[in-house]
């Protein structure tokens, strides 16, 4: 259905007449709303404030006013360096994720799209690293010696990666230096020849060096070791689909030099070679499994399981090797993302539980659901309709001048490459000139439309590939020509707008087909549901419409 939407989207183009160009503006659809605070947990406990109830920017976004940088733990020179871009008063998920970070437990964020989430585990982090530099905050210019600490950043794309890269750059010192160095291992970027103090990568990339480029493995183990954080954002992305087995590989690493340092520690005994790294590389993503049981260790072996049988009477023998052994931790684990759902052992979020079960979790206001900064509008359209009110929409947002003051920028989401150049057409020969973004453009196309989108304004159309991690400012306007085929994309498509504490427009158009499910979301943003249990019900409203097909042919 929707590669027909699209295809109708370009047939009415090319075979019929320019459409009308006459201004609509339906009236706003808007729900009332009351929001949750932001709540942090452990598996079993939570702890949460009183509920929020007005909807301005102090109250749903930022923290109370008595709520300070240096108040959470962070030291002077980096409360200067936030405050020298604007960065006055940190927001809700960063009130509340930067003390636990700065605690050394692992921590799990999710959080809603815009709410801070990258200075809550940028600050930190540089926090931690700058405690070990000299008097003046920076580290930049220090020797890297075997005791160098790094943090490391692994996101799923280039831009993303680049984007943490220009967000911790812009964290300065008074004399204008960045107060750590900061290097980006993807795309074009090779690695490093001196070390940096943040190194942020995308997990192929990484992979491909540890792996590939660096063949004599001269410099894993001492990578390895020195990495002490560990943040995964955008963490949904990576701990599924084709990141997962990357991802996980990873981590086994990372832990499995975790294990070593430990070993080597409590029993003086010599290190393993980095050679035994190997059996890493064809690990299964069997996330209950603890990789620690060394093939070599016959007489441990045979110490832990007649402990672990007197624990775990009743387990199947098998299952013996699941146990974790303890081990001193010297790695610290972030999880970042804007959706992280947790039903299910697939899932994200079940991943974590099994992988990291004391991780703490911190959880922002409206995670998966509605903002109540966030003003929606929905239309439905039909094949003769689309194209008149897409554009009207997109004109509608071009009027919001006077109530949204500065350079107005509108996104307008389509699922497939082939929607986006039919609606990039449609809107050219409207006279509405606009960039396109999705991924049979050029990384060099991508980026340069990117940028003057970001700094001229206009009309953005793309697939959903600009609608996780890409932080652009001040969209005040979010249209879908075609309607999200699942919550994660509905969500992140929402989220490109009303961000930071401002309000936002979203224009929702939807056909017959997505009739039902738009109900069901409608109705969870007015009981206050989240918007994945309107997904959940996708298929059942599939099923709905084939029955009325029948009983309509059969009543024929």
């Amino acid at each position: 259905m929707i590669l027909q939407h699209s295809i109708s989207i370009c047939k009415l183009w090319r075979f019929s007449s320019p459409p009308k160009l006459c201004l609509f503006r339906p009236s706003a659809v808007t729900t009332p709303y009351q929001p949750h605070c932001c709540w942090i947990r452990a598996f079993g406990s939570a702890v949460s404030a009183a509920k929020v109830t007005d909807t301005n920017a102090n109250e749903t976004f930022f923290a109370e006013e008595s709520v300070s940088w240096t108040s959470l733990g962070v030291s002077e020179s980096l409360s200067r360096a936030l405050s020298s871009i604007d960065l006055h008063r940190p927001s809700l998920i960063q009130a509340t994720c930067i003390p636990s970070i700065l605690s050394g437990a692992d921590v799990v964020v999710a959080a809603e799209t815009g709410s801070g989430k990258t200075h809550g585990y940028l600050v930190p982090l540089i926090d931690k690293l700058c405690q070990i530099s000299d008097s003046s905050g920076s580290i930049a210019d220090q020797d890297v010696s075997k005791h160098h600490r790094l943090s490391l950043v692994l996101c799923p794309n280039v831009m993303l990666c680049e984007q943490v890269v220009r967000m911790a750059n812009s964290l300065c010192n008074d004399s204008g230096t960045p107060l750590l160095r900061i290097a980006a291992v993807c795309g074009r970027q090779v690695w490093p020849v001196k070390e940096p103090d943040v190194m942020v990568s995308t997990p192929a990339a990484l992979l491909n060096y540890l792996y590939s480029i660096d063949l004599e493995r001269r410099r894993r183990s001492e990578f390895l070791r020195s990495v002490k954080y560990v943040v995964f954002d955008e963490a949904d992305m990576l701990l599924c689909g084709s990141f997962q087995n990357q991802v996980v590989q990873l981590i086994n690493m990372l832990r499995f030099d975790e294990k070593q340092l430990s070993r080597s520690k409590n029993s003086g005994a010599e290190m393993l070679s980095t050679s035994d790294l190997e059996e890493f590389r064809d690990l299964k993503a069997d996330y209950g499994e603890d990789e620690d049981e060394d093939e070599d260790e016959d007489a441990e072996v045979g110490e832990d399981k007649a402990n672990v049988q007197a624990d775990t009477k009743g387990l199947k023998r098998r299952d013996w090797r699941r146990v974790r052994k303890i081990y001193e931790r010297s790695k610290q684990y972030i999880f970042v993302a804007a959706t992280l759902p947790e039903n299910g052992k697939r899932t994200a979020g079940g991943v974590l539980k099994r992988m990291f079960p004391d991780a703490t979790w911190v959880s922002g206001n409206y995670l998966h659901q509605h903002s109540p900064r966030l003003e929606q509008k929905w239309i439905e359209v039909s094949v003769e309709t689309q194209v008149d009110t897409l554009i009207n929409a997109v004109k509608n947002g071009n009027s919001m001048a006077d109530s949204c003051p500065g350079v107005l920028r509108t996104m307008v989401f389509a699922n497939t490459v082939e929607a986006v150049e039919a609606i990039a057409n449609i809107l050219t020969g409207a006279g509405l000139e606009c960039f396109r973004y999705h991924s049979d453009s050029s990384l060099e196309e991508r980026t340069k439309n990117l940028l003057d989108f970001q700094q001229e304004g206009g009309v953005f159309v793309c697939t959903d590939a600009a609608a996780r991690g890409i932080d652009i400012p001040n969209v005040s306007h979010v249209i879908q020509a075609e309607f999200a085929t699942s919550a994660v994309d509905f969500l992140h498509r929402v989220g490109r707008t009303a961000r930071a504490g401002q309000p936002g427009l979203v224009t929702s158009l939807y056909t017959e087909s997505n009739r039902d499910l738009v109900a069901a979301i409608r109705q969870a943003e007015k009981i206050e549901q989240p918007v994945e249990k309107a997904f959940s019900r996708k298929r059942s409203f599939r099923n709905k419409i084939k029955k009325r097909g029948r009983e309509a042919s059969h009543m024929r």
